[in-house]
């Protein structure tokens, strides 16, 4: 089988940045894209708890989803298996710097959130208590502040 896309980004240098996954055209012409939101360095720091990326899944897709501007554009916020980071998939086609501005919202917003995390029921989550609330705040003030304020937009060659 053919490697998809996302397997031949090398790994050993990619950093915590904010990238171009790909771009995909619909029938209708309409473009698809996606961005890799890569928080931590791959085999070379520690990946997300999985609790602490479950309360960054539920309060930036919340937070996305409701922003006027975007709310019609965001079609996907979820995690990556490994751990790293989440993908950011959008209707539209876009670069990393069109969406860096929102990606300093989103995540000023989780670093800064009080209190229940939307959608944490056992009636509307299928693992509602796999979150940390603290570690997830930590991790979007830490990306914030060491990768937002100056991203890497380009893959490792």
């Amino acid at each position: 089988m053919k490697k998809i896309a996302s397997f031949t980004v090398n790994h050993l240098t990619l950093q915590r940045g904010v990238y171009l996954s790909r771009r995909d055209a619909l029938q209708n012409g309409e473009v698809i894209t996606t961005f890799d939101i890569r928080m931590t360095e791959p085999n070379r720091q520690p990946a997300l708890s999985g609790k602490s990326l479950h309360a960054i899944e539920h309060l930036a897709a919340t937070y996305l989803r409701n922003r006027n501007d975007w709310a019609g554009k965001i079609i996907y916020w979820g995690p990556m298996g490994c751990r790293t980071g989440n993908y950011l998939v959008v209707c539209g086609d876009y670069r990393p710097d069109d969406i860096l501005p929102l990606l300093r919202d989103t995540f000023a917003f989780i670093a800064g959130f009080e209190g229940d995390i939307p959608g944490a029921t056992a009636r509307d989550c299928g693992n509602y208590t796999y979150m940390d609330l603290a570690r997830a705040k930590a991790d979007a003030s830490r990306y914030l502040d060491e990768v937002l304020a100056n991203p890497v937009t380009e893959y490792p060659q």
